[in-house]
């Protein structure tokens, strides 16, 4: 049942989540706070180790989510299967609406309702991903929520600072490859945590 239930939650991410990898992060908190599968904090982990790795954000996150629901039914061998079900269920949808598309491509290519509706999911997917980032930044910066503003995490807000300031204002760190500031980070977090 879990594997359904599973299936079932990633399928409609899929489903909705237009802009790419960074546009499932609402659905995977929505997901969090409805079966209780990971906590946001552990969302807001799952999220940096999947900008991290190789691969689309959403997908890594769905086998991460997959792996570890499955590890909690009984172990390594549901775990695997719980990765494979959840990622084939955020992936099947966009498979279904290709396969769709390129059927019918030709005969939509030029119409103006198409282009129309492109135009519209822009800010669309824009929004989600910017919903995102707030979310991110809310739940890293401000440990319990919004109602916790006094636990207000300072040296998160000071990392990102620095950062920003770094790959905007500093000519030389702008040129820099972003592994660069993932690692750099990475350790910072580390030195911060002992």
């Amino acid at each position: 049942m879990i594997f359904l239930e599973l299936f079932w939650a990633f399928f409609k991410t899929g489903l909705f989540a237009v802009g790419g990898g960074m546009a499932t992060i609402p659905f995977l908190y929505d997901i969090s706070t409805a079966t209780g599968w990971f906590t946001h904090n552990e969302l807001a982990n799952m999220i940096a180790v999947g900008e991290s790795t190789p691969g689309p954000i959403g997908v890594n996150m769905a086998t991460y989510v997959g792996f570890v629901t499955g590890m909690d039914v009984s172990g390594l061998p549901t775990a695997i299967l719980g990765s494979v079900t959840a990622t084939l269920g955020l992936v099947t949808p966009s498979f279904i609406v290709i396969m769709i598309v390129c059927m019918i491509l030709k005969a939509f290519r030029n119409n103006k309702y198409v282009n129309a509706a492109f135009y519209g999911l822009r800010p669309a997917s824009t929004g989600l991903i910017a919903a995102a980032g707030l979310s991110v930044a809310v739940t890293n910066l401000l440990p319990g929520g919004l109602a916790a503003l006094n636990a207000f995490n300072w040296k998160g807000l000071i990392l990102a600072v620095v950062l920003w300031v770094l790959t905007n204002k500093v000519k030389k760190v702008k040129s820099l490859h972003p592994i660069v500031f993932i690692l750099g980070s990475a350790v910072v977090g580390i030195l911060f945590s002992m």
